[in-house]
C-alpha cells in the first residue's frame, strides 16, 4: 500500500523575497497541489484533501510509475 503523508506543504506569502540560508523557492503557480506516492505495487495522486485524482491525470501516474524509483512521494503543483 502506497504511504502518503497526512498533509502536502502549502505555499506562505512573505513581506520580502530573501530566502533564509538553507531555503528555497519557487514562484506559485495555479494548478492542483498535488501529493503522488509510489511503491512496489501501485502510484497514486491524491489532492490535497486526499481525492484520488490518479485517474485525471493518467499520463503524470504513468510517467511517473515508468521513471520514478520505488517509495517515493512527491509534493507539488499540477500545472496544465
Amino acid at each position: 500500500m502506497v504511504r502518503m503523508p497526512g498533509e502536502p506543504m502549502l505555499t506562505q506569502p512573505v513581506d520580502t523575497f530573501a530566502l533564509p540560508a538553507g531555503w528555497a523557492a519557487e514562484p506559485k503557480w495555479d494548478g492542483f497541489r498535488v501529493l503522488l506516492g509510489r511503491d512496489q505495487e501501485r502510484t497514486l495522486l491524491r489532492s490535497r484533501h486526499g481525492t484520488d485524482l490518479t485517474a485525471a491525470f493518467p499520463e503524470l501516474v504513468a510517467a511517473a510509475a515508468e521513471q520514478l524509483p520505488y517509495d517515493v512521494i512527491l509534493d507539488g503543483e499540477v500545472v496544465v
